[in-house]
């Protein structure tokens, strides 16, 4: 092929791809071929910053997951339990996290009456409805991993914007409120914060002050991580007594991240993974947890039909991930990832009658045996059990 022709098919492959890619969902009934869409998955979609609102805008019917070649050793694939929770949960909002606590029951962390819209925040990222007070309803609340029964609920007068939720091996719950900027750690059982980052509804780039923080990793030594976030596009690292360590990345550090929107700690590697939602990718580096700590390169997993990445979760060395709205042709799903390989093993679907518009994040239980998805379009906790399936092979 003569290069002319050749720079003028990929100037069209480019041209259509990115229109793709930014044209309203509404636009979807385009019948498109395979070799198409083989086509525009050689491009890596371009993109802007969106938050939680402008995402729950997006909503569309996907196409088909990809069809690739099977490889021989099973893995575990995420299937939907119907009929969980067996009763409405009361007075639920927009479910922006979920974690699992010490005894296996899932533990949410919803937004009440409360929603992230276009109005919400200014362009210096300051909340706009402070007078209004915290949300009055319990926006922690455990659940019956049988039965998704309510178990015990509490946080009601406290919270303005939920995010991230997470609880460490000890039971400490951690969180984060993109309202106030801060993380905050409550002790099993305590009423008030034991440990406060970030300062009360003040944004900044210092290490003293936080921007919208999304999410929070605790090692098993006590090393905290947290994903500083829609507008600092950084993640921190602290001792187990709040002191500042390093900042990911560093000024010499050739990676950079535009929204870290979910952590994953694989201590056994020694990484620390990020959801780095508007790049589309997932990024492991260094978590240096150890002085004999090597340096190393760090792992992506991107490929075209990841879309945004919403939120990661791990067992052993895979992890599994959750997109949200992206581009009509990529579908809103579920991917196990390995990332020692920087590849994605397996797709799933998340729910039957496609009612998750735009699922928020992600957690799986200690045995590896139940799978949560906590979404925020439509406002729902989804539990999965694992089935053994024959993976996708890497490409």
């Amino acid at each position: 092929m003569g290069q002319p022709l050749y720079l003028s098919l990929l100037a069209t492959t480019v041209f259509l791809a990115t229109f793709l890619a930014t044209c309203p969902v509404s636009t979807v009934g385009w019948p498109v071929d395979s070799s198409f869409y083989d086509a525009i998955k050689r491009v890596v979609y371009g993109s802007d910053n969106v938050d939680d609102s402008a995402a729950a805008a997006t909503e569309s019917s996907p196409p088909p997951p990809i069809s690739l070649p099977l490889s021989s050793q099973d893995i575990n694939r995420p299937v939907e339990v119907e009929g969980w929770p067996r009763s409405p949960i009361p007075r639920l909002g927009q479910v922006s996290g979920v974690a699992i606590n010490t005894v296996g029951q899932p533990v949410i962390f919803h937004r009440g009456s409360r929603v992230w819209d276009e109005n919400s925040f200014n362009e210096t990222f300051h909340y706009q409805h402070i007078e209004e007070g915290p949300i009055l309803t319990n926006a922690i609340v455990t659940l019956s991993p049988k039965t998704g029964e309510v178990l015990s609920s509490w946080g009601a007068g406290f919270f303005y914007m939920p995010h991230g939720i997470t609880i460490d091996r000890q039971g400490n719950v951690w969180v984060t409120d993109v309202a106030m900027h801060q993380v905050f750690k409550f002790s099993p059982g305590a009423p008030r914060a034991s440990l406060t980052f970030g300062k009360r509804f003040e944004n900044g780039k210092g290490y003293r002050t936080l921007c919208q923080p999304t999410s929070v990793a605790i090692a098993s030594t006590g090393e905290i991580f947290i994903a500083d976030g829609y507008c600092n596009s950084r993640v921190l690292k602290f001792t187990s007594r709040g002191e500042l360590l390093r900042v990911f990345p560093h000024a010499n550090e050739f990676l950079s991240l535009q929204v870290p929107h979910s952590l994953a700690l694989l201590e056994q590697h020694d990484l620390i993974c990020i959801a780095d939602r508007e790049d589309m990718r997932v990024v492991c580096r260094g978590a240096e947890l150890s002085t004999e700590s090597k340096e190393q390169a760090p792992l992506t997993i991107q490929q075209p039909d990841l879309g945004r990445v919403y939120a990661i979760t791990n067992h052993g060395d895979l992890i599994y991930a959750v997109n949200g709205p992206t581009s009509p042709l990529i579908p809103v799903r579920g991917f196990t990832i390995n990332p020692m390989t920087e590849n994605i093993v397996d797709h799933w679907t998340l729910s039957k009658n496609g009612a998750i518009n735009v699922p928020h994040d992600i957690a799986i239980s200690k045995d590896g045996s139940s799978l949560y998805v906590a979404s925020i379009h439509p406002n729902r906790i989804v539990k999965y059990t694992m089935a053994s399936v024959t993976p996708l092979k890497s490409e």
